[in-house]
């Protein structure tokens, strides 16, 4: 993994836990991504809070034991189901909450930070969802591979993106190997969710502070994984990278600190919007 980006493991008591990769100053060597979060949250973790500049993407993943109940200041609410995901890009400013649907119960997901291109940053701010029944997959002897956002093989996600990125939901059977073109112009790194996978021959796991693999970007780059000490999990996500300053305060991330002072204001001011009492 590249000195520049850096993971840590968080962990909030009982209700949060997370492996988190993070970017540096200008997000290398992960450009368009800012950060990701491989989470378990068995209680209220997220109270509303704000966002601008870039888009927070909630992945659940299928053996998720409950859903998120997501909820925002344009006004939607909506249950993320295991095996769906939530895109809201906050643009110029947002508020939002996501607590699990059902206490007691764990969810185990993706929480996704993507940064939005400069010339996006000031747009209204929008909501994506996307059912876990319309993900498409690909299925390859000793592999299965969902697609919830981005292309691979012929699988197209219905999600039309404000930043070019894929991921890849990867299933291996023990034993099981799946090579990955990696797109051109993509930068492109794997994190291991469960089990142990091999990246071309490295291997790869939760046990290890190497969680998270910042691949060689090359022309016609093949990424091989592999499974052989039982079945695995891992994600792979790539995207064109945007070679834009990243401007931090708390949950606010814009490319100029001009734009950073503006968004901070609005927020002050009320701008995002409020949410609506929970029922």
């Amino acid at each position: 993994m590249s000195s520049s980006a850096r993971l840590q493991r968080m962990n909030h008591g009982s209700q949060f836990r997370a492996f988190s990769l993070r970017g540096d100053h200008y997000a290398r060597p992960i450009d368009p991504f800012l950060g990701v979060d491989h989470a378990w949250i068995s209680g209220p973790t997220f109270p509303p809070h704000p966002h601008a500049g870039f888009s927070a993407v909630s992945y659940l993943f299928l053996d998720s034991e409950t859903g998120i109940d997501n909820r925002d200041s344009l006004g939607n609410r909506t249950l993320i189901q295991p095996g769906g995901l939530h895109w809201t890009a906050a643009g110029q400013g947002i508020v939002h909450e996501e607590v699990p649907a059902e206490s007691g119960k764990t969810v185990h997901m993706l929480q996704i930070f993507i940064n939005l291109p400069e010339r996006k940053q000031d747009a209204a701010p929008f909501a994506l969802s996307l059912e876990a029944q319309d993900v498409p997959s690909i299925h390859k002897p000793g592999a299965k591979i969902r697609v919830p956002f981005g292309s691979f093989e012929g699988a197209v996600s219905p999600l039309v993106m404000p930043t070019e990125v894929r991921l890849l939901d990867i299933s291996l059977e023990d034993g099981g190997e799946v090579a990955i073109p990696v797109p051109d112009g993509h930068v492109a790194f794997v994190m291991p969710i469960d089990g142990e996978v091999l990246v071309d021959g490295q291997p790869f796991g939760l046990a290890t502070p190497e969680a998270a693999v910042a691949l060689p970007q090359t022309a016609n780059r093949i990424v091989t994984l592999t499974a052989n000490q039982g079945h695995a999990k891992a994600v792979m996500f790539s995207g064109v990278p945007l070679h834009q300053p990243v401007f931090w305060q708390g949950s606010l991330a814009l490319a100029s600190a001009e734009a950073l002072t503006k968004a901070v204001s609005g927020y002050q001011r009320g701008a995002f919007g409020n949410l609506q009492a929970a029922p």
